[in-house]
């Protein structure tokens, strides 16, 4: 047994051994107090002996009560600081004891895994030799304030510190930790630590997706918006610039090549605009195949426009290469100025106005905003809204411009146009069918015209006259989902034969989005419908397309025939279109017949059929009535 260790007392045996100097103090009192008892009055009572023995007795008992509850306390304390200790090391955190000067006196085993130290180097060092110097004095001060001397920065004793430690390899890391009074004396703190790198990591990579576009890898929408509010906040705004850039003929990429080729064209432009851009400005995608250019430092107006003209050649100068084919691409460019209380947003708008105003002028192009252009764009919206409200109050009308043969000015068809009365004003189709096409009113208008007029010529055929219809067709209107069944729908309600009924097409219709255009006229082609190309000769298409396309008629532009008689040129160039259409096989048709040695040119020619103010101006429907009536008689 002797060899056996001696175990360390327990906390409660402690406080037993720590109350034996106690007992023997308190027995030494009770024999004075006896003694004084007994010189005072000779002996002492049996009485006076046993109260001041149960006196003593009591408070030894009860100081042998108190100190077994303090060890018990003790023990309690000692057990749960070493399970917290356990609980934070087995989640990774580095767990250390240090005073308020930041002297490490212990620290866990974990401090090497996490950050390559071994404990041993690291107790009596300081902890502010670790940490970085910027958050060093706040760190400093958090301490300090956990000191009893000052007020704990928390109720509960507790203080969190956000801080970047240096690991052993030369790398800050960010840290978390949680400092508290130590239980073994007020001057230590015990500190949990935690490295939250990975967070750290995964927050940037959030916000990093959240204000960046994942296609092209530039600053998004959300973060040019908030880039322009604080440069405008923070300078002159005469001093900044806003540049928007649209890729001209995009579309046709993703319906050509598929959307993820689309997605590396986009990122071989965002490669070729952040080239020409300079370093100090932002380039972002705006969205689709839109971005955006903030000039932030203060340059000329002129260098501004130098650099959007940079933009559209960077874009143009070369075809891109996807999906092993050449696309060939340009781009219309808007710039916008901004001007002391203009609001970022409207600085923003400026620019995008100007942007769609060079794209409406044919692209490749800059625009620097001008006002006028923001008033233009408000009255095209309120054009716009005008016309959906004129469509539901029925306030358009249909009238038709006969077409006749030219060698016996017969009429054979009628082209159908609209009018729209707004009120009492007559509003010109030109300043209307543009925003119909931009806002999609279009299709409904076209239908609504479509079947109008299928119905009124339907109703003339009944009445013996062979005649056919013309009517144009917008580009919405083909692309639109039901566009096929709803012709079909028309001749059926109407009566109308499909042979009677012909569908005109520009051009320029046939080279934007070819496949899918050529492929929904030809199934209108074999339901029986015609076909026609109107304003033909503009150069938009080649001939090419008139041996895919099963076309019927060529309607030849009215500015050839309007130089009938007078410029050479363009008197050969008629004059070859009509041989051209009669080897063919095609109906060729004159527009714009406004003078008689315009009509004798063109009979002359053999040009079978046209129209024109001196062939018959457009008239509503009672005035082809009339017509047909007056030319029913002459025949007869």
């Amino acid at each position: 047994m002797d060899d056996e260790p001696r175990r360390a007392p327990g906390p409660i045996a402690a406080g037993v051994i720590a109350a034996i100097p106690l007992t023997l103090v308190a027995l030494a009192t009770v024999l004075v107090v006896v003694s004084v008892v007994s010189g005072n009055t000779g002996a002492p009572t049996p009485l006076i002996s046993s109260v001041i023995a149960s006196v003593v007795l009591v408070l030894l008992v009860r100081l042998f009560v108190v100190l077994a509850e303090n060890g018990e306390l003790r023990r309690l304390v000692a057990t749960g600081e070493r399970q917290l200790r356990e609980l934070a090391e087995s989640t990774g955190d580095v767990v250390l004891l240090c005073d308020h000067e930041g002297v490490v006196h212990e620290i866990g085993e974990q401090v090497e895994r996490v950050y390559g130290y071994r404990p041993a180097d690291l107790v009596g060092g300081s902890i502010f030799d670790y940490i970085h110097p910027e958050d060093v004095p706040g760190i400093q001060a958090a301490l300090r304030a956990m000191n009893l001397d000052e007020e704990p920065s928390d109720p509960g004793g507790a203080c969190m510190i956000a801080c970047r430690v240096r690991a052993s390899d030369g790398t800050w890391r960010p840290t978390e930790s949680v400092a508290t009074r130590h239980s073994r004396g007020e001057d230590l703190l015990l500190v949990s630590t935690r490295d939250i790198s990975d967070q750290e990591a995964l927050r940037n990579q959030v916000n990093h997706l959240t204000f960046h576009d994942g296609v092209t890898g530039l600053p998004n929408r959300a973060y040019f918006e908030e880039r322009t509010r604080e440069v405008l906040a923070g300078r002159a705004a005469g001093r900044s610039a806003v540049v928007f850039l649209d890729l001209d003929g995009f579309t046709a990429v993703n319906d050509s090549v598929g959307h993820a080729s689309g997605d590396y064209l986009l990122g071989q432009a965002a490669r070729r605009l952040r080239s020409a851009v300079r370093s100090d400005d932002t380039l972002a995608r705006w969205g689709g195949d839109e971005f955006a250019v903030l000039v932030e430092s203060g340059t000329e107006a002129q260098a501004v426009v130098d650099l959007a003209e940079r933009l559209v050649r960077a874009v143009s100068q070369e075809p891109f290469r996807v999906a092993d084919r050449d696309i060939a691409l340009t781009a219309s460019v808007g710039v916008a100025f901004a001007e002391d209380g203009v609001p970022s947003a409207d600085l923003i708008r400026n620019a995008d106005v100007a942007m769609a105003r060079a794209k409406e002028l044919g692209g490749r192009r800059v625009e620097v905003f001008a006002a006028h252009m923001h008033t233009d764009v408000v009255r095209r919206l309120e054009l716009a809204a005008d016309l959906q409200r004129a469509l539901l109050e029925n306030q358009f009308a249909v009238e038709f411009q006969p077409v006749v043969d030219l060698a016996t000015s017969r009429v054979t068809a009628v082209e159908a146009l609209v009018r729209w009365w707004r009120g009492s004003a007559f509003v010109p189709p030109e300043q209307f069918l543009g925003p119909a096409e931009d806002t999609g009113l279009i299709v409904p208008l076209s239908e609504w015209i479509l079947k109008e007029s299928c119905r009124e010529v339907a109703a003339w055929r009944a009445s013996s006259w062979d005649i056919g219809l013309s009517v144009n067709l917008s580009a919405r209107q083909i692309t639109a989902p039901r566009f096929v069944e709803t012709v079909s729908e028309a001749l059926a309600e109407s009566g109308l034969p499909p042979s009677a009924l012909t569908l005109e097409v520009i051009e320029e219709m046939l080279v934007d989005d070819a496949g899918e255009t050529i492929q929904r006229l030809s199934e209108l082609r074999r339901l029986g419908v015609r076909l026609a190309i109107d304003d033909f000769g503009t150069g938009y298409a080649s001939l090419a397309f008139l041996r895919q396309l099963p076309v019927d008629m060529i309607k030849i532009d009215p500015s050839f025939v309007s130089g009938l008689g007078h410029d050479d040129t363009l008197t050969l160039l008629t004059r070859t279109i009509v041989r051209l259409g009669h080897d063919l096989g095609l109906i060729v048709v004159a527009e714009g017949i406004e003078r008689p040695e315009q009509l004798e040119l063109l009979r002359e020619m053999g040009c079978t059929r046209g129209q024109g103010y001196l062939v018959a101006r457009p008239m509503a429907a009672r005035g082809v009535d009339t017509l047909m009536r007056t030319s029913l008689q002459s025949t007869a």
